[in-house]
């Protein structure tokens, strides 16, 4: 398991709303203690809304999920264009994260109407999601 995969393991694991200790992540996830420190210290500083402190545990606070969204050709194609942006930057957390954002939307985009013109199925985010 990579750190990223292990830092989304977390996040999985703090959504249920209850305190969980530091120990207790550790023995579930296979790593150390000091380990799962690290990693609380790296989710807050991510803006990820999580309280509490060694020794006493961590809960996240609010929920991380998005509420359904209705979006237009023009938003998705915006979107689509940020996260683009966003893949090629050096930073290879915030590119890795940017792809792993695009995929995670792509697999919740419904299949294009068969109306939709050749041209419309192969754009964006949309076209991805009809040619997987």
């Amino acid at each position: 398991m990579t750190r990223d995969e292990r830092l989304q393991q977390i996040i999985a694991i703090l959504r249920d709303g209850k305190m969980h200790r530091a120990r207790d992540l550790a023995a579930r996830l296979g790593v150390s203690e000091r380990t799962i420190w690290r990693d609380m210290a790296e989710i807050s500083a991510y803006g990820v809304p999580v309280e509490g402190e060694r020794g006493v545990g961590y809960i996240l606070r609010r929920a991380m999920g998005l509420p359904p969204l209705v979006l237009t050709k023009e938003e998705l194609a915006a979107l689509e264009h940020l996260l683009t942006l966003a893949e090629a930057v050096e930073d290879p957390r915030l590119s890795a994260g940017a792809a792993s954002l695009a995929a995670k939307i792509r697999a919740a985009l419904p299949s294009p109407p068969a109306e939709d013109t050749a041209e419309d199925a192969g754009e964006g985010l949309a076209g991805a999601r009809a040619s997987s």
